[in-house]
């Protein structure tokens, strides 16, 4: 079983995602280590990079700053080495197609296998096309995570099928962003995707309250939140960590059973 659907055997996960580097890796080590103790169950680190399509201007702000303060892929690799020494429950890189063509494919991904990195999320990398990193991740046991999203239609249980980790459920059309409102019918997705794999299936995009994240996780089996956590990064920089804990644990305590 992937090490990722760990993360799942104890009710609703919570998954936060955190920009590598923004405003240091220092800060991401405190804010990860944070997060995990307030009971985050896994955790997406982001490789910053210079054109994150799928993201909303709060992340693609915290990969500017990231960018700004060079980070490189090889330094997110020593933090999560660093990481790796006290912390066991799943990460998943996110980013995209050209930082894994750039540093060499199956350099990047067996990498990923040596240093604990259970999966990767290419949001540019369509279904069709996943045949250029699937066969490097199935040889070093690393999950690449499927995306469905409310456009996916007749594509949705195709994907599901040859889902690995857990599926990426995009809540809404566009971007990444907090959302007041998340109007998608999700429950029908969610339906078809059941039908069709036994994998776990995460809801993210839009997510910042935990009524929010209460709501899409009884809808699926967890809820992932970015925007929201990366506003409080550039609120309050290297003071973070304590916030994001406080932040997370509110978000965990709602997705508990009553």
């Amino acid at each position: 079983m992937s090490k990722i659907q760990n993360a799942f055997k104890n009710g609703k996960a919570f998954i936060p995602f955190i920009t590598c580097g923004d405003p240091d890796l220092a800060t991401t080590a405190a804010v990860v280590r944070s997060a995990v103790a307030a009971g985050a169950d896994l955790i997406e680190l982001g490789i910053p990079f210079s054109d994150p399509t799928a993201e909303g201007p709060v992340i693609q702000a915290a990969n500017l700053r990231a960018l700004s303060g060079n980070v490189t892929t090889d330094s997110i690799f020593e933090l999560v080495r660093e990481l790796r020494k006290d912390i066991t429950i799943p990460f998943v890189f996110m980013t995209y197609a050209n930082v894994v063509f750039s540093y060499g494919s199956e350099r990047f991904i067996s990498t990923c296998k040596e240093i604990g990195i259970d999966g990767i999320i290419l949001p540019d990398i369509p279904f069709e096309e996943k045949e250029e990193f699937l066969p490097l991740c199935t040889r070093y046991d690393v999950d690449l995570i499927s995306m469905i999203a409310p456009t996916s239609k007749d594509r949705i249980a195709m994907i599901a099928k040859e889902a690995t980790g857990f599926i990426y459920l995009v809540s809404s059309l566009g971007v990444t962003g907090v959302r007041s409102e998340i109007t998608t019918d999700l429950a029908s997705i969610v339906e078809v995707i059941r039908a069709n794999t036994s994998v776990p299936c995460a809801i993210g995009f839009g997510i910042s309250t935990p009524k929010q994240a209460a709501k899409m996780a009884g809808i699926s089996n967890g809820a992932i939140v970015g925007s929201a956590i990366i506003k409080l990064l550039e609120a309050h920089g290297t003071d973070a960590p304590r916030h994001i804990g406080d932040y997370v644990k509110s978000m965990k305590d709602a997705l508990l059973p009553l």
